[in-house]
């Protein structure tokens, strides 16, 4: 999909991050946008600076963990612009802590919101890709989605889910010569508020002997690319019709590590963790 001009792209979580950041790079190229998020206030702001450089732009309110809302937000962009182009399947949470102190319904939470939320977003929107007889699926995982990391459980699941699903996806459409492609996205740290907004379980200052909000700000300093870069390098890749797209150099290493240290990769990280501990704490077996 080399030409974007006046194509239909819909994008969740556009309130703020990456989806802001893509928001503003397809309507760069002239697209049309459909913008939601489960912050009304936010994605409205959005609009309102589009709006204003004469982009033509929707919002609405959608919690992409709800089957319905993700429904009536397709069949909105619909009745709106009569099709779609391109969905973008962006908004995602966080969730740190020990397997064994995180509740079932902290893994039920993170998987509604960042796989299922792609799975609505795929199935709602896929039907309006076809008719406008040229479709792009964009679902974003993470580098969290190439390597697994101790205390990410919950995220590290809801990432690799989405890498399969939309690996699968893409072969399941080219098998069916469909005019819809799809494309999984690994962005490395990305300088959003992700990891402020996560939740974060009292197991990870057990084991670590850190407060969480200072193993948050220590996260965040391996932030390297800004959302307005990761929103150019996605659009490119939706135009080169990329099945994969590693976003920022810290997802190039990660990848690396994954290819050729597929094993030994995790006794790394462990070992990291260990060493950023606090000395009572990493001293223990």
């Amino acid at each position: 999909m080399k030409q974007l001009k006046g194509r239909v792209v819909a994008i969740s979580g556009a309130g703020s991050g990456i989806g802001r950041a893509l928001a503003q790079e397809f309507a760069r190229h002239g697209a049309r946008l459909s913008l939601c998020d489960i912050n009304l206030d936010a994605v409205t702001a959005t609009a309102d600076a589009l709006a204003r450089e004469g982009v033509e732009v929707m919002t609405q309110r959608v919690d992409v963990g709800s089957r319905e809302d993700v429904a009536a937000w397709a069949e909105a962009t619909r009745s709106r612009f009569g099709s779609c182009n391109i969905v973008v399947n962006n908004a995602g949470v966080a969730l740190s802590g020990a397997v064994p102190a995180l509740r079932i319904e902290d893994y039920e939470w993170i998987m509604r919101i960042n796989f299922w939320g792609v799975i609505y977003g795929t199935k709602a929107f896929l039907p309006l890709l076809e008719a406008s007889g040229e479709g792009h699926i964009v679902n974003i995982s993470s580098v969290f989605g190439l390597t697994a990391q101790p205390l990410m459980s919950g995220y590290n699941a809801s990432k690799f889910a989405v890498r399969g699903f939309t690996e699968s996806l893409r072969q399941d459409l080219e098998l069916a010569s469909s005019c819809v492609s799809a494309t999984c996205v690994h962005p490395g740290g990305i300088k959003t508020n992700i990891a402020k907004a996560a939740r974060v379980d009292a197991s990870v200052s057990a084991l670590t002997g850190r407060p969480a909000a200072e193993a948050t700000r220590e996260f965040e300093l391996s932030f390297f690319t800004t959302p307005e870069r990761a929103a150019g390098i996605i659009v490119n890749a939706v135009r080169r019709n990329r099945r994969r797209v590693l976003v920022g150099p810290d997802a190039r290493l990660y990848d690396w590590m994954a290819r050729l240290l597929p094993s030994f990769y995790q006794r790394i990280f462990t070992a990291v963790v260990r060493m950023r501990s606090r000395p009572a704490t990493g001293s223990q077996k």
